[in-house]
């Protein structure tokens, strides 16, 4: 390209101001440096600009803002530049469309190097005088523009460049940024606080008047979200589920297509991004960038936390408590854009450059790696529409801090019972755990599956004996279901038994608990529905409804298998006591076949399995701290044909450490994590088993092949 003159940089330095402008402006001129004249007349999209624009509307500023009103006899370098490089201000006249610069083929870039210099000595001139503080103050803003630009253009550069087949690079010494553990929450005392720019120093309008707000006590996490993080919510299915989602972000996501941050692609080398550097693979200990606000929303509902407010933030930022402040990306908060208490904008022109965005766009914090040094500070306030996401944003956590009385997740059943697996020789994890809210969704995406043979099976046989279970259900009976999932089949029971009058579902997981519950009451109008959140293994109270009536127990869909012999017996003979004496218990196995058949239904082609088991890593870091890369295992499914059972493992894929919840775990290359025994059963073993748990078999159905089957048992 042509080359840049030095002239500016050897002009003296006669105040401080002068020193400020040379170092800005011949910044400018060297991160357009590596660019040809060709990469900077192009314009990617509506919302970038050109290199060669940015260059001469940041000269546009100062010569319309500055010059023209300051300098006597100054005259305009080119009169149709005016109209040419005015961005948004209506005070100072009409301009060129924005999506239209990319047209702009003239002037050419040297003759924007020609502006660039013709405006920076007559800039020298003025700042060789002394000025006014209203002028100084102008001067100021003039420059905290071009830092903004700065950033603006390598925006705009990445942008351009992803959009190239050949996915050239800017720099490739760009330095990338820094990987590192994943964040923890801190926690923050809430109280009246004050936030806003304090006066000392150049701030932007909108960053005052500083006043006070009142912030409730509040939790946020020191460092930003991961893209390993970021991949643990794509395999979950993060930009596939609605619940997510804000509706307009939802509608975004259809409309558009996205299935990953902005820059990703995934080829045959696995995901990679188009970065300053070129296209490099994805570092999953770095912070993810290049996100809008809907995705970030959509993250935080994922993890079951929130976007921090920008009060929040601003108070965590200046109580110390935050890494990655500025140096990485911007990071999104919850906070519409709107003014301060106070705020007025200034009468003149420059008054546009803050007040007028004030509405349909949210608040950014912090800064990023492409932030210029020295341009950000605790209480800038950046702004963009929640669907744009070609600037560097990412986001950090923060959630509501919990309440006096509640038990910290680490101390919780779940807590102990991963610490204790975790530790011990053999590492294993109980699967009553798969089923938070995201597992129990995977589970019934399972069950979809063509290799997932038990719930089709089992829903074919419960449609054909329905009728004769009912017949043995008397009037006013309560229905008793242990572990609701779906409730499916429970809408074919209770749909053959109109008699039944209350159902009572138990289930650890809410989400599912609620959704059952819901579905029921709306299906079953006269049904009494009166959910139980609790272990429906060891549950040992009915809700108060229950009482007076006759209990049919419920527990479908072969779960039973999951438990050892010995605890499955003390499971049977606990739902007697919870049931009483003369009660019902209608129960689903699945019975003993050929192997091929059992692997492929815990081990399906679409790797819904695979998700689901990887999904209890994803609810331990979630939920205890813990920092697993879901990448680091695999999913594995056996059939133990001795134990006649399925078991389910994962895999560490290399020798590593992982934390949670304050513990350290090592995982050695190819060691497993035992998730789930699935065991299979025979007519006569499944009866020897129920007789050892209190009750007799009544009565049994088996499907057709593969086979599954229902049996009735007495208490």
């Amino acid at each position: 390209m042509t080359s840049i003159s030095s002239e500016l940089r050897d002009l003296p330095a006669s105040s401080a101001l002068l020193k400020r402008y040379q170092t800005i402006r011949n910044r400018t001129e060297r991160l357009v440096a590596p660019l040809g004249p060709e990469d900077m007349v192009v314009q990617s999209m509506p919302d970038a600009s050109p290199a060669k624009w940015h260059m001469a509307h940041t000269t546009w500023f100062f010569e319309t803002f500055l010059l023209a009103e300051n300098l006597a006899g100054y005259r305009p370098f080119d009169p149709a530049f005016g109209y040419l490089f005015n961005s948004y201000y209506e005070a100072v006249g009409p301009r060129h469309p924005r999506a239209q610069r990319g047209l702009l083929t003239r002037p050419s870039v040297a003759r924007v190097l020609d502006y660039r210099k013709h405006v920076d000595e007559h800039m020298c001139t003025l700042l060789a005088s002394p000025l006014p503080e209203d002028t100084t103050q102008l001067i100021e803003l003039g420059l905290a523009h071009e830092e903004q630009h700065q950033e603006l253009l390598l925006m705009d550069i990445l942008h351009l460049f992803s959009t190239s087949s050949l996915k050239p690079a800017y720099d490739l010494r760009w330095p990338s940024d820094l990987s590192g553990r994943r964040g923890r929450f801190k926690p923050l005392k809430g109280g009246l606080t004050e936030m806003g720019h304090k006066g000392r120093g150049f701030a932007f309008d909108n960053e005052g008047p500083r006043h006070s707000t009142y912030l409730q006590p509040f939790e946020i996490s020191d460092r930003l979200v991961t893209n390993g993080q970021w991949l643990a919510f794509m395999a979950d299915g993060g930009y596939s589920k609605a619940n997510l989602w804000l509706s307009d972000g939802w509608a975004v996501v259809q409309q558009n297509g996205w299935n990953a941050p902005l820059y990703w692609q995934q080829d045959e080398q696995g995901w990679r991004q188009m970065t300053l550097r070129g296209l490099v693979p994805v570092d999953p200990a770095a912070p993810v960038i290049c996100i809008s606000y809907y995705e970030a929303a959509a993250f935080a509902q994922w993890a079951d936390a929130r976007l921090p407010t920008e009060a929040e933030w601003e108070a965590a930022a200046e109580a110390g408590l935050l890494e990655q402040v500025d140096d990485v990306a911007w990071q999104w908060t919850q906070s519409a854009y709107n003014a301060y208490p106070g705020f007025r904008p200034a009468a003149s022109a420059v008054g546009e450059y803050n007040g007028k965005f004030m509405i349909n766009v949210m608040v950014l914090r912090g800064g990023a790696s492409i932030t210029p040094p020295g341009h950000a500070r605790s209480t800038y306030r950046n702004f963009f529409g929640p669907d744009k996401r070609w600037m560097f944003a990412g986001l950090r956590l923060a959630r509501d801090a919990r309440q006096p009385g509640t038990v910290n997740n680490h101390d919780s059943e779940f807590g102990r019972d991963v610490i204790g697996g975790l530790s011990a020789p053999l590492k294993s994890l109980s699967p009553k755990y798969f089923y938070d809210a995201a597992g129990s969704e995977l589970f019934e995406a399972i069950c979809e599956t063509a290799e997932y043979y038990p719930t089709r099976a089992e829903t074919a046989l419960l449609t054909r004996v329905a009728p004769q279970i009912a017949a043995g259900i008397p009037a006013g009976a309560a229905l008793v279901e242990f572990g609701s999932g779906a409730s499916v089949k429970t809408r074919l029971l209770l749909d053959a038994a109109p008699q039944i009058a209350l159902y009572v579902p138990i289930d650890i997981s809410a989400n599912a608990l609620n959704k059952a519950a819901a579905l029921l009451k709306k299906q079953f109008k006269a049904l009494q529905v009166a959910p139980l959140l609790d272990d429906f293994s060891r549950a040992l109270q009915l809700p108060a409804e229950a009482a007076g009536h006759t209990h049919v127990g419920f527990f479908p869909g072969s779960t039973i298998g999951n438990f050892t012999h010995d605890h499955a017996v003390k499971f049977l003979r606990s739902a007697h006591a919870l049931l009483g004496d003369g009660a019902h218990f209608i129960v689903g196995v699945d019975l003993v076949k050929d192997a091929a058949t059992l692997v492929a239904a815990y081990d399906d082609a679409e790797g819904v399995t695979a998700r689901f088991n990887k999904n209890l890593l994803v609810r331990i870091n979630r939920e205890l701290d813990g920092d697993f890369n879901i990448e680091d295992f695999d999913h594995l499914a056996l059939w133990n044909a001795s134990e006649e059972r399925m078991e389910m493992y994962l895999v560490s894929r290399h020798e590593h450490v992982v934390k949670v919840a304050g513990h350290t775990f090592h995982f050695s290359a190819g060691e497993r994590l035992h998730t789930e025994n699935s065991h299979k059963f025979t007519v006569q073993s499944f009866s020897e088993l129920a007789q050892r748990g209190g009750w007799s078999v009544s009565g049994y159905w088996v499907s057709e092949a593969p086979q599954v089957a229902l049996f009735s048992l007495k208490g």
